[in-house]
């Protein structure tokens, strides 16, 4: 029994444990948001949103599209790690969704406009994501204007920087960006036969497997390294920090804008695929950057938690398509993560409430040896 105490008390399965409390809470509060709609098919539209590619009769079917919530949840992934990686030290990077932007536009550009293959529009993309990211990252350290103010004021920047820059390689009949397909398929990621195993669905590519190899890194990079001590530690306490000869500024502003590089890098794992076209006339930041805010918290700050927590989130979100549009709206699925991202401001109040059970339980066991 001590070693099942000592098991539940480590900080990796309590963060698992109040990940899994606050999916169940938020899918409950959504069920109960489905009954007060339309009480009669409620359960089994909360079913089909959770099963997802799972509501197709046949294997090759759920396979391929499958393969499209994977080609989705690496882009996510992407701005899970930009978001996580700010916060270890201790900066938010709310600009996350500005950056992957500027990433989607700088790699559709070139693709588009200057014919370049696909290598150097991932580089492209990560240099604008990089170089916004830096622009926070000064004002934060030489200014100490706040990232969240400035990051929010680049995303609307970005937006409508890019949608006059792609403006210029759109179809003539459409709001639409050309497809890369057709004008640059040297632009578009390989797929070095992924696409065989996802029933010959050309739009998974290397993307995926690279998302999940960089979280690796990135959590060897934070865990192992002298570099990722000095960031964490100047997350804890910049003072304390720049008082043991660290250089906290420089810290500070490498950090946004290697968060910056991630989120640009995962806009070009998606738009690279061909998967969607950038709509020029959009008014709104595409919500991908801030579902990565809601996959760090939800994998419980820990890069390899968020790969996880990205799958999850990218479900739940495709998941909402399947839902009969008569009588529920899509966005059902919104509410379900927009609850748990919500909930997971709650974690510390759950790791309490288990350490209370625990240690309640090892007061009783103590308290029964004692009369023995």
């Amino acid at each position: 029994m001590k070693e099942k105490e000592n098991f539940l008390k480590k900080p990796g399965v309590q963060s698992v444990l109040t990940s899994l409390i606050c999916i169940i809470l938020g899918l409950f509060v959504g069920y109960i948001a489905l009954l007060i709609i339309n009480p009669a098919g409620a359960s089994k539209a909360i079913i089909t949103l959770v099963k997802n590619f799972l509501n197709y009769p046949t294997f090759p079917a759920q396979m391929k599209y499958l393969g499209n919530t994977l080609v989705k949840t690496a882009p996510l992934l992407m701005c899970a790690l930009s978001v996580c990686f700010c916060y270890k030290a201790g900066l938010f990077n709310i600009g996350a969704a500005g950056q992957y932007v500027a990433g989607a536009g700088a790699a559709l550009y070139a693709a588009l406009a200057w014919n370049l293959p696909w290598f150097v529009c991932l580089l492209l993309a990560m240099c604008a994501g990089g170089v916004l990211g830096c622009i926070s990252g000064y004002l934060k350290a030489n200014h100490n204007v706040n990232e969240v103010i400035s990051g929010i004021m680049l995303n609307w920047i970005s937006l409508y920087t890019v949608n006059v820059l792609l403006a210029k390689v759109k179809e003539q009949a459409s709001p639409y960006t050309f497809n890369l397909a057709s004008k640059n398929p040297s632009s578009i990621l390989p797929t070095m036969g992924l696409d065989k195993l996802f029933s010959n669905n050309r739009y998974v590519t290397i993307a995926i497997p690279l998302s999940i190899l960089i979280a690796i890194l990135i959590s060897v990079i934070l865990t192992k390294t002298k570099f990722g001590y000095e960031l964490r530690a100047t997350g804890f306490n910049k003072d304390a920090a720049k008082y043991a000869g660290m250089r906290e500024r420089r810290n500070i502003i490498l950090t946004l804008t290697i968060g910056g590089a991630l989120a640009g890098l995962g806009a070009a794992f998606l738009f690279l695929t061909a998967f969607e076209q950038w709509s020029v006339t959009q008014s709104s930041v595409p919500g991908m950057g801030f579902n990565g805010i809601a996959a760090t918290f939800l994998g419980g700050l820990n890069p390899i938690g968020t790969i996880f927590s990205s799958f999850f989130i990218q479900h739940i979100n495709n998941g909402g398509a399947y839902l009969d549009k008569a009588v529920y709206p899509s966005q059902i699925s919104d509410l379900i993560i927009a609850l748990i991202i919500y909930l997971c401001g709650f974690v510390l109040f759950f790791k309490s409430f288990i350490n209370a059970r625990i240690s309640a339980g090892d007061g009783k066991k103590a308290k029964k040896g004692g009369n023995a």
